[in-house]
C-alpha cells in the first residue's frame, strides 16, 4: 500500500501525540490524583480508573491504526477476528490473567492497601494491573509479619487456582492473641487482670474504633494454666504491637509476688544418707 509524505507524517504525528498522551496519564494525572486519596478506597479507585483509562486507550489506538492502514472498518473487522483466534490459542493464561482482573474489578475480592494471602503468598497489595498483583510482602523470609521489602509479582491467572485471604476486607483489624503460662498456685485472676491492663493501653487508640476490649481465655497445660490475652490490632502493625503487649506482660508479671511463669522443667531432689 502507498502511502504519500502527507500521511506518513500524520501517522509519525498521531503516533507522538498518543505517546504523549500516555505519559500524561501516568507520569502526572496518576500522581496528582494519588497525593490527593485520603483513604485506602479512594487510593484504589483512582489506581484502578487510570489503568482501565491506559487499557481503554491502547486498545482505541490499535484499532484507529488498523483501520488507517486498511482503509476500511471491514478490515479492521477482518484483523480483529483473526488477531482474537490467534491470541486466544497461544495467550490462554494471559487472557484467564485479563479475565481475572476483570472478576477483581468488578466484585473486588480486595483492594490497594489490603493484607492479603495468595496461596502461599502473603503481602499487601500495592497495584492492580491487566496482568499482574503487585505485593509488598511481609514475612517470607523472615519470622512473623514484618514487611520483608521485597516485592511479589503474582499472575491474575491464579486468582482461579488459589484461595485469597483478606485479613482487611472489612476493616484494617484483625484479632490477634498474645499467651503465657503460669503455675498452678499462681494468683490467676490477678494475672489476667494484668494482661488485660497491658493490652488495654498499647491498643489504646484502635479502641476506639473497635468496639470489642481486649479478654482472656485460659485452659490447662501439663506444666500450668495457659493464659491468652485477645485483643484487635492494625493489620499491618501485627508484629510491633504483639511485641510491646509481650514485653509489658512479662515486666508487670515479674513484680508480682503471687504469679510465676510456668516453663518444662525437672527438679532434681537430694536425700542425705543415714
Amino acid at each position: 500500500m502507498n502511502f504519500e509524505d502527507g500521511n506518513w507524517i500524520g501517522v509519525v504525528m498521531g503516533l507522538i501525540t498518543i505517546l504523549l498522551f500516555y505519559i500524561i496519564i501516568h507520569a502526572f494525572l496518576k500522581k496528582s490524583l494519588i497525593k490527593r486519596a485520603k483513604t485506602k478506597k479512594m487510593r484504589h479507585n483512582t489506581i484502578v480508573f487510570v489503568n482501565l483509562i491506559s487499557y481503554l486507550f491502547i486498545i482505541i489506538t490499535v484499532i484507529m491504526l488498523i483501520s488507517f492502514f486498511t482503509g476500511s472498518t471491514l478490515g479492521v473487522g477482518v484483523t480483529a477476528g483473526l488477531l482474537t483466534a490467534a491470541l486466544g490459542w497461544a495467550l490462554q493464561r494471559p487472557i484467564t490473567g485479563i479475565a481475572a482482573w476483570i472478576m477483581v474489578i468488578m466484585t473486588r475480592p480486595f483492594k490497594i492497601g489490603d493484607r492479603i494471602i495468595i496461596g502461599s503468598v502473603r503481602g499487601d497489595v500495592i497495584n492492580i494491573t491487566l496482568t499482574h498483583i503487585y505485593l509488598n510482602e511481609f514475612g517470607g523470609t523472615i519470622g512473623g509479619e514484618d514487611i520483608s521489602g521485597r516485592i511479589i509479582f503474582v499472575p491474575n491467572s491464579v486468582l482461579f487456582e488459589q484461595n485469597v485471604i483478606n485479613y482487611t476486607s472489612q476493616n484494617d483489624y484483625i484479632l490477634d492473641e498474645v499467651s503465657f503460662t503460669i503455675t498452678y498456685d499462681s494468683h490467676i485472676d490477678r494475672a489476667k487482670e494484668i494482661a488485660k491492663k497491658v493490652a488495654n493501653n498499647i491498643t489504646k487508640g484502635i479502641l476506639d474504633k473497635s468496639t470489642q476490649k481486649p479478654f482472656t481465655r485460659s485452659n490447662f497445660q501439663p506444666s500450668g494454666i495457659d493464659l491468652r490475652v485477645r485483643y484487635y490490632t492494625i493489620a499491618s502493625r501485627r508484629q510491633e504491637i504483639n511485641s510491646r503487649i509481650t514485653e509489658g506482660i512479662l515486666k508487670e508479671i515479674n513484680k508480682e509476688e503471687k504469679i510465676r511463669f510456668a516453663y518444662p522443667h525437672t527438679e532434681l531432689f537430694l536425700s542425705k544418707r543415714k
